[in-house]
């Protein structure tokens, strides 16, 4: 096998890695790379009838259960839901978890989001990015002699500019699987999204089946809108014939912060396109 790539996912909640990348992770998987998914908040705020500990332990296992279908790591952070700021504390906190993790290429939110804990996870990977490799800032865990490529997490958000990938990465063969991950975070496509968009009662109240097909239905048409939005980029990828017909994908945009997503490095380090 090929050097293996060691990919790392930080999310502020735990699902937020699931549903912008478990596609790709999955893929990294079934090649024998490394994925770890950070969530940097513990979840304990994201629900309408529950909360604190007991919900930041549901949202623990619900994780393990969605690292376990493709068989990566996950681990939550004990930061309060809905409370994260960009302290110097979680900088260190993030300097030591890529430190520690080795990674090649790191994932993370954009800056610009709805929500103040996307934000802040963004900023705070941004600010730990040329830090890892300063010795004497947190100097009791080896700094890194490279910095990783960092890219973005997709989203739609338009000011101060639009989401602008750099890759496109098809996940047809695993989009079973990605639904499976996010069919574990019970608690969120469920109950809390549900009832936070108001659309509780269109949830079926059946068996687990039905509610994972009632949520395929809504995650295809999701992933398969990324596909089409960037389908040139796909054929430009992956070529014509291929391309013009992936139905479903993952894209992510490069980051100035950490080592340049290079032309000579993207097929390393997103070794799909073959």
């Amino acid at each position: 096998m090929k050097k293996q790539i060691r990919v790392l996912v930080f999310g502020a909640h735990p699902d937020d890695c699931d549903i912008k990348a478990g596609g790709v992770a999955a893929l990294y998987a079934q090649k024998g790379h490394r994925v770890k998914f950070v969530s940097v908040t513990n979840g304990d705020a994201g629900h309408h009838e529950m909360g604190g500990g007991p919900l930041a332990q549901r949202r623990n296992a619900e994780a393990q259960a969605a690292a376990n279908i493709i068989g990566i790591e996950y681990e939550l952070f004990d930061n309060h839901d809905g409370e994260l700021m960009p302290t110097l504390e979680n900088r260190y906190q993030i300097i030591r978890s890529i430190r520690e993790f080795l990674p090649d290429l790191i994932m993370t939110h954009r800056p610009n989001d709805y929500h103040p804990d996307h934000r802040y996870t963004s900023i705070l990977v941004q600010d730990a990015a040329y830090m890892v490799t300063v010795p004497n800032i947190s100097a009791l865990t080896p700094h890194l002699l490279k910095n990783p490529v960092i890219v973005y997490l997709s989203d739609g958000f338009m000011k101060p500019y639009p989401f602008t990938p750099d890759v496109v990465v098809g996940i047809d063969a695993v989009v079973e699987q990605k639904i499976d991950m996010l069919h574990c975070h019970e608690s969120q496509f469920y109950e809390w999204l549900p009832y936070n968009s108001g659309t509780l009662n269109a949830v079926p109240n059946s068996s687990s089946e039905d509610r994972r097909e009632w949520l395929a239905g809504r995650l295809r048409n999701r992933f398969n809108s990324i596909a089409e939005k960037h389908r040139d980029l796909l054929v430009e990828l992956y070529g014509k014939k291929v391309g013009a017909n992936i139905q479903y994908a993952e894209a992510f945009e490069s980051c100035e912060y950490g080592s340049s997503l290079a032309a000579e490095s993207l097929p390393i380090l997103f070794p799909f396109f073959e």
